[in-house]
């Protein structure tokens, strides 16, 4: 454990606000904004203190998860990636570890889950990798240009990307150590828990007024948000009942005693599916010592408060409902968004940073865990924020005029699939945005965090979207361009390369074929028909969610545009196309073509698909593309040519320039680049293809497909 520190360093750690962006003088905000990356970058290395030596770094606490490892590693790594997206930085620290260390398995279930594929580094060399990156974040906060307000097109907006997303993985991190085994974890001065527990009140049923509620903030805004923070929407909410407390643990336990996650009847298809597999008869944070009732905080075990927020997941808290309105003969649920700021607006509560104390148990201004639910009231109601998050019943969606941010285009989109539902008003330990008014953060049904529930009682059917339909405008784009329509007698792409190729697949092995720059998975499913395994690779997560939901439910809905705000709502199904039968053999990765992961390898065909112009660096992938292809394995390359310098800086060009005063095409550059590892077997060939955008608008483009085998 590090050396101690005193009382007062405590507090600079543990008590921070999310700076205000859009006031204050320049010097005085790079001061500010430095003193909140310091602390945030403390608070992060403090909360590994709680494992219990080096070895526990490398337990997986939940089997969806990564061991702790990647999480240390990956809050420094989002750090240099982001900026070498962003272009503020044109050198990487370590490329393994920021590969490695790029993107968690969380909630993205096409991520990787097989450690054998990981070859963690030691925790040592993870911290002297972190004491780089904070050397160099220091450096740039320092230097560079800051002006007032910063925007989310500024460089300072990136900076404070970082700062937040690794708040983020503060609070996760605490879950998943809270799950480790008790006797693998430590005392840890800086996190106290609450000592005060006892009888748990009744619940009732307070009434909240009708009202309209706007959600959404505009560009100006004077806090850092998260993409799906920024648009608008106004609803009109009829009133309803809230409970007056959140659910105890007291509360719950009538549900246990009676029996509830054994009798099917008040749980979702979901919720029971779940409830089998895990095989569980109560709450994951109890624990059951002999005759008696424990709870297990994020480092000890103690003996049950009954006045505590239960906690559990949304669909242990929908079963709870359930039960619930059986045993009172109401129409009792969980609120949906809009119903939860109706009631948070009634009840007048000061915003993180502008409050001077925390109204709340957040912002880990009053413990490290929660406490009694009649502690903190509102006019009424108690724990409007704080203490635990708390489910609602609504999947998050996009706001009206919802966009995309450029350095992080898959923060939110992953979790538009109603599948993921939102959680409002903060924990103990949310901190930074994750206290503000605004924040929107939705997780599976099945997550756990430090989440409980109120119930609502209200005759209004909130309307859930479960037929999700895509409508990210690129990515339906590309579902039309995959799996649509041919247009003007151009036939779809991925068969005119599959039957391009199809000759010079016969004279290799068909072990396992990598699809890069797969998009939504077209040419993965297709490569299927001929290879064992194949493994689709995208920069793009808004992608690979695609090629997933295809391969795990064998459908998709997508809206397509057809002028203006009129669009028509598509399914497409694998079936469709006789890509369902080998389906099984197709994994979906996110990736960065250039700084792929180790076990990326053995390769016997890299399809590269019109992916080296929009490459940041397609020198480094093409100096580096034979270590990942067998020998006598084939190397594909498509592409238009499109060169610009939005994507790759003009000295990283493959050709498309003069050199030495003379013309000095793509397919120069690729033969002088791949020649030492690679033959060129065929002549290059001409693909068109067309991209629909709306029914009367196209582009219409011609790719050279070029093939390689590996000498």
């Amino acid at each position: 454990m590090k050396d101690a520190i005193d009382s007062k360093s405590y507090q600079n750690i543990l008590v921070t606000k999310t700076p205000i962006l859009n006031q204050g003088n320049p010097a005085d905000k790079r001061e500010e904004i430095l003193k909140y990356f310091l602390a945030t970058w403390e608070l992060d290395d403090r909360l590994y203190d709680s494992l219990k030596d080096n070895t526990v770094f490398y337990m997986r606490a939940d089997p969806l998860r990564h061991p702790l490892i990647f999480y240390i590693g990956h809050t420094a790594t989002f750090y240099i990636n982001k900026l070498m997206l962003a272009g503020l930085i044109t050198k990487r620290i370590n490329p393994k570890f920021e590969s490695i260390f790029a993107v968690g398995v969380d909630e993205m279930s096409w991520d990787d889950l097989n450690e054998a594929h990981y070859d963690w580094p030691t925790v040592q060399e993870v911290r002297d990798y972190r004491k780089q990156v904070k050397a160099m974040m220091e450096d740039l906060i320092a230097n560079l240009p800051l002006k007032i307000p910063i925007n989310w097109n500024d460089p300072f907006w990136v900076i404070m990307m970082g700062i937040e997303h690794q708040r983020i993985h503060i609070e996760t991190s605490s879950v998943l150590i809270r799950q480790l085994p008790i006797d693998m974890v430590q005392a840890n001065p800086l996190f106290q828990i609450c000592t005060d527990a006892g009888i748990a009140p009744e619940n009732e049923l307070v009434k909240v007024k009708s009202g309209n509620v706007s959600l959404g903030k505009e560009r100006d805004a004077a806090l850092y948000g998260w993409d799906n923070e920024f648009g608008n929407l106004s609803s009109d909410v009829k009133g309803f009942s809230a409970s007056k407390y959140l659910v105890s643990n007291k509360e719950y336990m009538a549900f246990v005693d009676d029996k509830g996650y054994k009798t099917q009847k008040w749980w979702t298809e979901e919720g029971w599916n779940w409830v089998r597999y895990k095989g569980c008869e109560y709450p994951v944070f109890w624990v059951k010592d002999d005759e008696n009732w424990k709870l297990r905080c994020m480092l000890q075990k103690i003996n049950m408060p009954w006045n505590w927020p239960v906690e559990v997941n949304y669909l242990e808290a929908k079963a709870f409902c359930n039960w619930k309105s059986a045993q009172t003969d109401k129409k009792l649920r969980m609120p949906g968004e809009a119903e939860y700021y109706l009631l948070r607006n009634s009840l007048d509560i000061p915003d993180q940073p502008y409050w001077n104390k925390a109204p709340g148990n957040i912002n880990l201004e009053h413990y490290a865990s929660s406490c009694p639910v009649d502690k903190f009231e509102f006019n009424g109601i108690y724990d409007a924020i704080g203490n635990v998050w708390q489910w609602t019943e609504m999947p998050i969606s996009a706001l009206e005029g919802f966009e995309i941010h450029p350095f992080y285009d898959d923060f939110s989109t992953p979790t538009f699939d109603a599948r993921h539902n939102l959680i409002k008003g903060g924990s103990w330990i949310s901190t930074g945005n994750l206290a503000i008014k605004d924040s929107r953060y939705a997780f599976r049904r099945h997550f756990f965090q430090h989440a409980g529930f109120r119930y609502i009682e209200s005759e209004e059917e909130l309307v859930i979207q479960d037929n999700y339909y895509e409508s990210d405008d690129l990515v339906s784009q590309y579902c039309e361009f995959q799996y649509g329509q041919t247009y003007f007698g151009v036939e779809n792409y991925a068969l005119a390369c599959l039957n391009l190729i199809e000759e010079h697949l016969q004279s290799i092995n068909k072990g396992a074929a990598l699809d890069l720059g797969c998009a939504t998975g077209r040419t993965s499913f297709e490569l299927a028909k001929y290879f064992d395994k194949v493994t689709g690779l995208d920069f793009s997560t808004r992608f690979i969610r695609i090629g997933t939901q295809l391969k795990e439910s064998g459908r998709l809905n997508y809206s397509r545009i057809e002028e203006g705000k009129l669009d028509t709502f598509m399914e497409v199904k694998l079936s469709d196309f006789g890509l369902d039968v080998n389906s099984y053999k197709v994994e979906f990765f996110q990736g960065d073509a250039c700084n792929l992961k180790p076990f990326f390898t053995a390769y016997d065909l890299v399809f590269a698909s019109n992916l080296i112009d929009r490459l940041y660096d397609p020198l480094k992938f093409l100096r580096d593309i034979h270590s990942r292809i067998n020998v006598g394995g084939l190397l594909v390359l498509t592409s238009p040519y499109s060169w610009l310098e939005e994507f790759t800086d003009v000295e990283n060009w493959i050709g498309g320039y003069r050199k030495n005063g003379e013309p000095y095409s793509t397919l120069d550059g690729l033969k002088e680049k791949l020649q030492e590892h690679f033959d060129l077997i065929a002549e290059p060939k001409d693909v068109p293809f067309v991209i629909r955008e709306t029914a009367r608008k196209y582009q219409h483009t011609i790719a050279q497909m070029t093939i390689w085998r590996r000498k």
